[in-house]
């Protein structure tokens, strides 16, 4: 089974052994940032720091001229990640024997709804998320596209992961967040990211709805978990997953407004690898970061597995809380399917488990692992992890 380390540029750039030591893990590939979106993130080994803050969603290398006359473009990273840091990085790791895929993250940009506001989610409540594009707006759609394919496609990569090719929504990791003291369960958070632009008003309307009563249908919906009488631990719950998502809003509102987003994501996806496609050599390996329930939202795209696979070359799959999101894409008996587990102890990962966790994986269907994140872990994890790839690596298929 072929394992794969996920590293940011800067943990190499600057740090001589950085190639090496992810070698002398056992992986045979890292995907690599090109792509990505703010973050504050420790650099344990780095010689120079042991914090790096990337303020905004950048591109980590230097966009080339089709960006020109665009409003809508990517944005350069700061000291973080100066020129082309992809590609600095990208070359050491190549020269220390690993294949390099680059990891391209979309439609997640705070920056890009703070200063282009109407390009952002807008909830049932009027609030708009700055850090979600909306995906149905068509400049937004074709900002994305060309993201995908220039990102995607930097000299030298085998691959490319698609992460955030689909909705975002209300859920975000973001800086002091204070929106958990309720909790609104799986439901609420999809009631919570449905989208009410002007673009999605109309897919709406064409989809049988009027979009002035559904938006009072959620607000209605939702407000028994504004109450506490509804929500994760609180009263009575609708029922779990998408049969809660009907119970609120009807069975056949549900259906309506599923399918205008299932149709957004749908053609997003399509374009996006099409286009990543038309830019890449020949064997160039397309995968999206995904989610098998097609109505989630988030990093991991909610996706349709028959439908991805006809598209992509594979899927990377969240694992590290269970892996049986793996049976649906593996149940259609094609493309790649890599099982993704944290392995950094602090952000809950166990990569004291992971040789145990990577065999259930290969049982249910993966055929290849992700490992998040190796700059970001410890010595100790990345010890055990080098421990749990000689392991999982000698078994015989």
């Amino acid at each position: 089974m072929r394992a794969a380390a996920f590293l940011y540029p800067w943990d190499v750039v600057g740090d001589p052994g950085a190639a090496a030591r992810t070698a002398d893990l056992g992986v045979r590939q890292v995907t690599l940032a090109a792509a990505y979106h703010s973050t504050r993130a420790l650099t344990p080994r780095h010689p120079r720091h042991r914090i790096v803050t990337a303020e905004h969603a950048a591109v980590l290398y230097e966009p080339d001229a089709r960006w020109e006359g665009r409003a809508l473009r990517p944005y350069a990273a700061g000291a973080w990640a100066p020129g082309d840091a992809y590609g600095e990085a990208a070359r050491a790791l190549t020269e220390a024997g690993l294949d390099v895929h680059t990891w391209v993250v979309l439609a997640h940009n705070s920056r890009l709804g703070a200063e282009h506001p109407h390009t952002s989610v807008v909830n049932a409540y009027g609030d708009r998320y700055p850090w979600a594009p909306c995906i149905a707006q068509p400049a937004t759609r074709a900002y994305l596209v060309a993201l995908a394919a220039e990102a995607a496609v930097r000299p030298g990569a085998r691959g490319t992961e698609l992460e955030s090719c689909g909705w975002y929504g209300l859920t975000h990791l973001h800086a002091h967040d204070k929106i958990a003291g309720v909790g609104v369960g799986e439901a609420g958070q999809y009631l919570m990211s449905l989208c009410f632009c002007a673009d999605c008003r109309a897919g709406y309307a064409r989809h049988g709805l009027d979009p002035d009563e559904l938006a009072v249908r959620v607000r209605r919906a939702l407000e028994p978990v504004w109450q506490g009488e509804q929500g994760e631990g609180r009263g009575e719950e609708p029922a779990g997953g998408w049969a809660g998502v009907e119970e609120l809003l009807g069975a056949e509102t549900a259906a309506a407004t599923r399918a205008w987003r299932e149709e957004a994501a749908r053609t997003l996806q399509e374009a996006c690898v099409a286009a990543v496609r038309a830019a890449a050599p020949e064997g160039f390996q397309v995968l999206l970061h995904a989610d098998p329930l097609s109505y989630r939202c988030g990093a991991n795209a909610g996706v349709d597995p028959a439908h991805i696979l006809s598209v992509a070359d594979g899927v990377v799959v969240p694992c590290t809380g269970g892996a049986r999101a793996l049976e649906p894409f593996a149940a259609q008996g094609r493309g790649m399917v890599a099982a993704n587990f944290t392995v950094v102890s602090g952000m809950g990962g166990s990569p004291a488990s992971l040789a145990r966790d990577a065999a259930r994986a290969a049982e249910l269907g993966a055929t290849e692992l992700r490992l998040y994140h190796a700059g970001l872990a410890s010595d100790d994890d990345l010890g055990l992890v080098r421990a749990a790839l000689r392991e999982t690596l000698s078994r015989p298929e």
